[in-house]
């Protein structure tokens, strides 16, 4: 397809799901994250640095850019009474202030494009009130809105959507579901009495860097087995 698509946090995951089906229907994919991890493997660009830290206007990232993901995340599952102001700054720090940075560095790349797109991520957690979601849930809900204004702004140009997972298998959610009753346990939480796994969410994103979405934009859209809207 011969596209430019840059991944923050492309090395696990869902971000490494993504990388893996860009490359598979042939876009040139470039990767920021701390580590490259199975990327070596790959026929990516994997540039080293941490977005929270590193000046990413610095980078050499190609002069133009059809599409931006913003995948890292965090899972802080806490009660209210144990968690400290700290934590809240470190998740909104990592979800919002890490997309931040990446958007900012990478706004005129992204307006260099005919069909600019942009995908963050949210949580579940936002629209429904979920204990000890509380530190992630405010973050997340951060992010929404920042999807919402950005679009609003860099519209017609550049189209900005966000998506809403439940919890998914990945490394991130390791502890979570690291037995198969905790498995079970979780699927059953959902409609679809099953848990999410990356390749999902990354063909959602997928999507979403196409043009078959091009009348897509401003959107936080929930994948998440039926949870969001679904009692069964």
């Amino acid at each position: 397809m011969d596209r430019n698509i840059l991944i923050i946090g492309g090395s696990s995951g869902i971000g490494l799901a993504l990388v893996k089906k860009l490359v598979d229907q042939g876009d040139k994919v470039t990767v920021i994250s701390r580590n490259p991890g199975p990327l070596t493997t790959l026929p990516v660009t994997h540039i080293a640095a941490d977005v929270l830290t590193d000046d990413l206007k610095q980078l050499d990232l190609p002069d133009s850019l059809d599409g931006v993901v913003y995948c890292p995340g965090s899972i802080t599952l806490k009660p209210f009474r144990s968690l400290k102001a700290a934590q809240f700054r470190e998740d909104y720090e990592l979800n919002v202030v890490g997309a931040v940075n990446s958007l900012q560095a990478t706004q005129r790349a992204l307006k260099a494009s005919k069909v600019g797109s942009v995908v963050l991520f949210s949580t579940v957690a936002v629209g429904q009130g979920m204990p000890f979601h509380s530190s992630i849930a405010a973050a997340k809900g951060a992010v929404e809105g920042f999807t919402r204004s950005l679009a609003a702004e860099w519209a017609p140009r550049i189209r900005v959507n966000c998506i809403a997972p439940s919890l998914t298998d990945t490394p991130l959610a390791a502890k979570l579901l690291s037995t198969d009753e905790k498995k079970e346990a979780s699927a059953n939480r959902h409609p679809l009495r099953k848990v999410g796994e990356a390749e999902d969410i990354a063909g959602l994103a997928l999507f979403l860097l196409s043009e078959q979405s091009n009348w897509i934009s401003g959107q936080v859209i929930g994948i998440d087995g039926g949870m969001s809207t679904l009692r069964v």
